[in-house]
């Protein structure tokens, strides 16, 4: 479902935060057929992260949807992904898209998801996709064990990802704080 692509976001304590998503788009997991797409980017007068995973057009509608209810709720990212959540819920169209979006800032990392559901992660790291499993093992790993700063664990998560997982690529888009 969510092949194609990666996506993963740390927050550390100290105010570092970052996300990362690699920019290949798969066709009916046969055919690469866009190698640098955008899927991470600011919003919200650039305090607030997104990335996004799924089919691109489900994808792009949550993104949007998501950040319209943050205009709506002064950049409130919790009350604004509860509330895209419970809109989704109340539409049979949109309760059947296949997507997940990471939403990230200085105080909240969560993933919402395009079947309603608002996640927020135990600790400081979270990845989506079908890498998202080789990133986020890799940027734990990072965390726990190096002093590095978040934009270079998100960057060498998907790096290690992409040497792993056949629907990630090289082409790393990183937004940071």
């Amino acid at each position: 479902m969510f092949e194609g692509t990666t996506i993963v976001a740390v927050k550390k304590e100290n105010g570092d935060y970052a996300m990362a998503g690699d920019g290949q788009v798969t066709l009916s997991e046969r055919v690469v057929i866009k190698h640098k797409a955008r899927k991470v980017r600011r919003i919200y007068n650039d305090e607030v992260i997104i990335g996004f995973a799924g089919s691109v057009s489900d994808a792009i509608t949550l993104a949007e949807k998501f950040e319209s209810y943050l205009e709506k709720h002064s950049g409130n990212i919790k009350r604004a992904a509860v509330e895209v959540a419970q809109s989704w819920r109340r539409d049979k169209v949109l309760t059947k898209l296949e997507a997940m979006l990471i939403a990230l800032n200085k105080d909240t990392l969560l993933i919402i998801s395009g079947t309603g559901e608002v996640i927020e992660p135990d600790d400081s790291v979270i990845a989506i996709g079908s890498g998202g499993s080789y990133a986020l093992a890799a940027a734990k790993a990072l965390v726990e064990n190096t002093d590095l700063k978040a934009k270079e664990i998100v960057l060498k998560s998907m790096e290690i990802a992409a040497n792993i997982c056949v629907y990630t690529n090289n082409e790393i888009t990183v937004e940071s704080v």
